[in-house]
Formats: C-alpha cells, sequence, structure tokens
C-alpha cells in the first residue's frame, strides 16, 4: 500500500471521530479504531457492510443522509465505547443502573447491542428535544408580538443557532474534553496530509489545518441553516402543531444537509467555500491543536482504512 499519492490536493471519502484517546477511521471498504493506552496502541479494523449494497433505496440521495446519520451515530457510540474499555480501571466511568440491570438481565452480547440502541435512541432524542422541539417552543411566546409567520420562523432559526452555540460553549467546559478535540484536530490534519498527496508522517501532519470543510460541527450548523428554510415552507398558528410538523420535515432537513455537505467535501469553489466557513469557524471550539502522540494515533487509524486499489478512496 502506497502512502503517497501521484495526485495531490485531491479529495478523499475517508472520514474520522475523535475517542477516549483514540481516533476512529471509517474508509471505502474498513474502519479502523486505534487508541493509545499505559501499554501502546490498541488498534481494531473491521470490514464496512453497507446498507445500500443490500437495499440499493438506502443509498439515493436525501434517504442516504438520514440512513448515514443513524449509522454514524451506532458507529460512533460502539467506537467510544471500545475506546472507554481500554482506559485503566480508576479512569473508568462507573457503569450506570440502568448499564447494571441491562447486563444482569440480557448479558452477553445483546446486552452491549440493547445498550448501544439505547444511547443511540437517547442521543437522537436530546439532539432533537434541544435543538429542534425547544426553540419552536420558546418561539411560541413571540406570537402575540410576531404575526409574520415568515418573522417567526426566522427568530426561531435564530434561537436554535444560539441555543446550538451555547451547547457548544458549555461542551468546551467538561472535564477533559480539551484531550478529545485535540484528537478531533488530530484526525483533520491527517486527512488533510492524505489530502495533499504528502506521506503520512507526524511531521507532515503537524503543519496541516485543524479545521476541515466535512466535519460533525459543520453539519450540525448546516442543519441549523437548512431548518430555517425548510420549516418555513409549514408554518401554522398553533406552537403545538408546528413542533408537530417540524418533527416530519425533520427527515428532510437532515437528508438535504448531508448532501450539502458532501458538495462541501468534494468540491472546492466560491459557494462551498461560503458553505463551509460557519462551520469551519465553529472548529475552533470543537477542535484544538494535537501533540504528536495524538497525530501518530490519527495517522495509524486512517493508514489501516487506505485501500490498495489507487483512486478508491477518492471522490
Amino acid at each position: 500500500m502506497s502512502e503517497k499519492k501521484e495526485n495531490t490536493n485531491f479529495r478523499t471519502s475517508i472520514g474520522g471521530q475523535a475517542l477516549i484517546e483514540g481516533v476512529l477511521m471509517r474508509g471505502p471498504k474498513k474502519q479502523a479504531i486505534v487508541v493509545r493506552t499505559e501499554d501502546g496502541l490498541v488498534t481494531k479494523v473491521e470490514d464496512i457492510k453497507l446498507l445500500k449494497d443490500k437495499y440499493p433505496i438506502v443509498g439515493w440521495p436525501i434517504i442516504r443522509g438520514v440512513v448515514n446519520f443513524g449509522a454514524s451515530m451506532g458507529n460512533g457510540v460502539r467506537a467510544l465505547m471500545f475506546s472507554a474499555e481500554q482506559m485503566p480501571e480508576d479512569q473508568r466511568e462507573e457503569p450506570s443502573k440502568l448499564d447494571k440491570w441491562i447486563e444482569k438481565h440480557v448479558g452477553g452480547e445483546k446486552a452491549d447491542k440493547l445498550i448501544i440502541t439505547l444511547a443511540v435512541v437517547i442521543g437522537i432524542a436530546f439532539s432533537i428535544g434541544l435543538f429542534i422541539l425547544l426553540p419552536t417552543f420558546l418561539a411560541g411566546f413571540l406570537d402575540d408580538f410576531i404575526k409574520s409567520s415568515i418573522l417567526r420562523n426566522l427568530a426561531e432559526g435564530v434561537l436554535r443557532i444560539l441555543i446550538f452555540l451555547a451547547y457548544l460553549w458549555l461542551a468546551t467546559k467538561a472535564k477533559d474534553i480539551q484531550r478529545v478535540w485535540a484528537y478531533h484536530g488530530a484526525e483533520h490534519k491527517s486527512i488533510f496530509t492524505y489530502e495533499k498527496g504528502l506521506e503520512l508522517t507526524v511531521e507532515n501532519a503537524r503543519g496541516q489545518s485543524r479545521l476541515h470543510p466535512r466535519c460533525g460541527t459543520s453539519f450540525m450548523f448546516i442543519v441549523m441553516i437548512v431548518s430555517i428554510l425548510v420549516f418555513s415552507l409549514a408554518t401554522w398558528s398553533s406552537a403545538a402543531v408546528r413542533m408537530l410538523l417540524r418533527l416530519l420535515l425533520l427527515p428532510v432537513v437532515v437528508g438535504l444537509s448531508y448532501e450539502l455537505l458532501k458538495l462541501a467535501g468534494r468540491y472546492d469553489n466560491l459557494f462551498t467555500r461560503i458553505l463551509s466557513a460557519p462551520g469551519k469557524a465553529l472548529q475552533k471550539l470543537t477542535t484544538a491543536e494535537p501533540d504528536d502522540d495524538m497525530l501518530a494515533v490519527a495517522l495509524e487509524s486512517l493508514k489501516l482504512v487506505i485501500p490498495e486499489k489507487q483512486g478508491e478512496a477518492e471522490w
């Protein structure tokens, strides 16, 4: 496998996620988790089985965004659990009462799947409640003051963005989150190194940008903007009905946002640079400069998912 590409400045479909002292990378054929422990690097490599290979409809535009979002949530939770398991006993979080109950009454692999499923469902429900329903509920108090449905929708959109920004800011205050942000930066730097056709070394990765246009942070901000446009198509006088309409239209918002994120990741022009700018600015909160050990972890994870066939990981 060659680490150096003849064509430079290409765009790759490979993406990743920061973990607890590690990085998950997902390529076209494989995904790899690399975690740094006291005894060295622990790796886990798996073949990717795409649902669209069995059901082609889930690969269609818009639909694929919704499916991939759910799949990414599941993969992310599994990877986080794996990375947490590699930590020393005294650094691991105590399992919740629900986790202990599931382990006791279900046990084995079924318990792990159930815990992951619950974590994904709770995570999605929390995100919908905080970023979709809460702004609509709060905007309902403006009904007596704002009669225009267009202005009301804009006010709701502003509230949604403010809540999102406040959430990101509070997240930076969480214990040990800066190390996760640094691994996030290492993930981006390693991908930039690969896209520029450079040898995958710490020295080359060190000088790359930690702000990448195709990032989960950028995706969430695009969702905020797209929601303003899509939700404006379904106005209603009742705040409760508006909340229901938001839920029904959410798959459309997620699907359209995914397509826009793919455009931003695949092309470099004025439109995609404008589209990526807000998300990249927010990444100054959700990424940090990594140290060399973190870069080494991200690069190792990346190397494990690069396909042997030249160009297979390009967009």
